[in-house]
Order: C-alpha cells, then structure tokens, then sequence
C-alpha cells in the first residue's frame, strides 16, 4: 500500500517524516520493522548491521545528515540484497550512484557523496534516534515509497 493511502488509512497511528530523500537502490518502495544505527561519518557500524539484521529488516542510519563523505556504496548495498534487507534509510550520504539503481534493494538518502567514510567503529546501535521530526525506534515499522517515509508503532494491514 503507498504512503498516501496508509496516511488516509490511518491518519493518528502514523509518524510521517519530514525529510525529503532520494531513491537510490532499484526498489523505490519499501517497507519493514526498523533496526537502527548512529553514526558520524563512519560507517563501520553500517556494515556490521547490514551483516547481522534479519531479513525483511529497514535499516535505518542516522548520520546527522552529514554531506562530508558516503556511509554506503554498491559493496555495502550488495551485502544488504543478498541478505535480503526490505531496505535502507540514510540520514546522510551515499556513493557509487549508477551501481546502486542496479541492486535490488530499496535505499534512500539525502544525497551522493563520493568520498569514503572513517572506518573507527565509533557510534551507536539498537538505539531510538531522531531526525526528520521523528523518532525511529527499534522494533517499529516504516513505510517508504515516492511520496515519502512513514513509521507507524505496530505492522499495518498493506
């Protein structure tokens, strides 16, 4: 079901983000039960959940909407298609943009960057984070399609 029908469907149970972010990944609507990471221009932590979230997982990454390096490229993204993540959302940036319209995988961030990020395994995971005028907390679900990104507290009928 898109964004705009769940909002019409249940307009009081839904957190709808404010933030506008760009498909990347070749799925361009997604949804599932969120698992999180907060990073600074580091994305170690990125690949370590992409690496042990269970399938059907959005992960979502907030990298303080930093635009100073990518927190996700084509080999991260692969890694997450072939575990069969529903997708990934960056508050922040990504690289190897040709690539990743080619993986089958939903991906959205706030822009392209192609300079790689830090590899010291600095932030923090499993944890409520806020951006967007929301919070993403672990365990809830959301919904992600060209009209925008949605969380709702329990797994809507689509």
């Amino acid at each position: 079901m898109k964004t705009a029908d769940l909002c019409d469907r249940y307009p009081n149970e839904l957190n709808i983000c404010e933030l506008s972010f760009r498909s990347y990944g070749k799925k361009s609507s997604f949804f599932g039960p969120i698992s999180t990471v907060k990073v600074q221009d580091d994305n170690v932590l990125v690949l370590e959940a992409i690496e042990s979230v269970p399938a059907g997982t959005v992960l979502v990454v907030d990298g303080g909407g930093s635009k100073r390096c990518a927190l996700l490229g084509d080999r991260l993204a692969s890694i997450a298609a072939s575990r069969q993540l529903a997708g990934i959302i960056i508050n922040g940036c990504v690289r190897d943009v040709s690539e990743l319209s080619k993986i089958e995988c939903g991906i959205f961030a706030l822009g392209s960057m192609p300079l790689k990020s830090k590899k010291e395994r600095k932030g923090e995971t499993n944890v409520v984070v806020r951006f967007g005028g929301i919070d993403w907390t672990p365990g809830q679900y959301v919904y992600a399609d060209e009209d925008g990104v949605v969380v709702s507290a329990r797994k809507l009928e689509v």
